[in-house]
This record gives C-alpha cells, sequence and structure tokens, in this order.
C-alpha cells in the first residue's frame, strides 16, 4: 500500500511539472505576446524579460523534476524495454523540449539579458523556441492521451 501511494506522488509531481512547463509554455505564446503588443517598446522590452526571467527561473526547477520522475516511473514500471512504445516517445520529445531550453537559455535568453536594450529579434526567437516547447507538449501529451487504449 505504502509503495503505491508513493508512486502516485511520484506520477503527481511529473504531472506537475509538465503542467507547469506545457502551460507556461502555450501561456507564454499564446497570451503574453499577444497582450505586451499594447506596451510601447521600451516598457514591453522589460514586461517580456521579466515574464521569461520568472517563467525560465521556475523550469530550472521542473525540467530535471520532470525528467527524473518521469525515468522513475520508467524503471518502476521494469525499464525502457518493459514500458509502451509511448512512454518512450514521451520520454524522447521531453528530452528534445529540454534541450530546446537549455539551447534558449543559454542563447538568445542570455544575449536578451545582458543587453542594454534588446532587439525585438532576440524576443522573437525566445517565443519561436517557446512555441516548440509549447508545440512539442501538446504532442507528448497527445502521446499519453494514446497510452490509455494500450
Amino acid at each position: 500500500m505504502t509503495g503505491s501511494i508513493i508512486w502516485s506522488l511520484v506520477l503527481a509531481i511529473h504531472v506537475l511539472c509538465m503542467t507547469y512547463w506545457v502551460g507556461g509554455s502555450v501561456y507564454s505564446t499564446l497570451v503574453v505576446r499577444s497582450t505586451v503588443g499594447l506596451l510601447d517598446p521600451g516598457p514591453r522590452n522589460s514586461v517580456l524579460l521579466q515574464g521569461y526571467t520568472r517563467f525560465f527561473r521556475g523550469l530550472y526547477q521542473v525540467v530535471p523534476f520532470s525528467l527524473l520522475s518521469g525515468w522513475a516511473l520508467i524503471f518502476h514500471e521494469g525499464g525502457f524495454a518493459a514500458v509502451p512504445w509511448t512512454v518512450n516517445a514521451m520520454q524522447l520529445l521531453g528530452l528534445i523540449m529540454a534541450v530546446i531550453f537549455i539551447l534558449t537559455v543559454q542563447g538568445p535568453f542570455r544575449r536578451a539579458r545582458r543587453a542594454m536594450r534588446p532587439q525585438p529579434a532576440l524576443f522573437d526567437t525566445l517565443r519561436s523556441r517557446t512555441a516548440m516547447m509549447a508545440g512539442l507538449g501538446v504532442l507528448t501529451i497527445l502521446v499519453a492521451a494514446m497510452a490509455r487504449g494500450i
């Protein structure tokens, strides 16, 4: 009984992490950018930079926890060979999302934070990379839904 409670908590942590990651990416892509478009360029850049800073700060914790909890669940089920293809597909998509996150933070986000006046192209790059994470996250959710039938 205790074991099932622990694994339920691991699954809950995994789902909560993915909710933050995918939900935050979708929100950032679809809502924030269009909303700050109403502001003048100076305040717009400031708001965007603060928003990305807070979102990425959260992802620094969420990304490792989501990957580690997913792998723990895989090993609990018997390892990579024992789980359905959908679980391995979710793992691959999660790893791609993690790489996009790392490359985004180390590249355009770092340049935007260090710039006196970040260029709009940097924010376009941040938005497109966040949109890629959102798209891959939605695809991961679709793959997870397909696993229910297996």
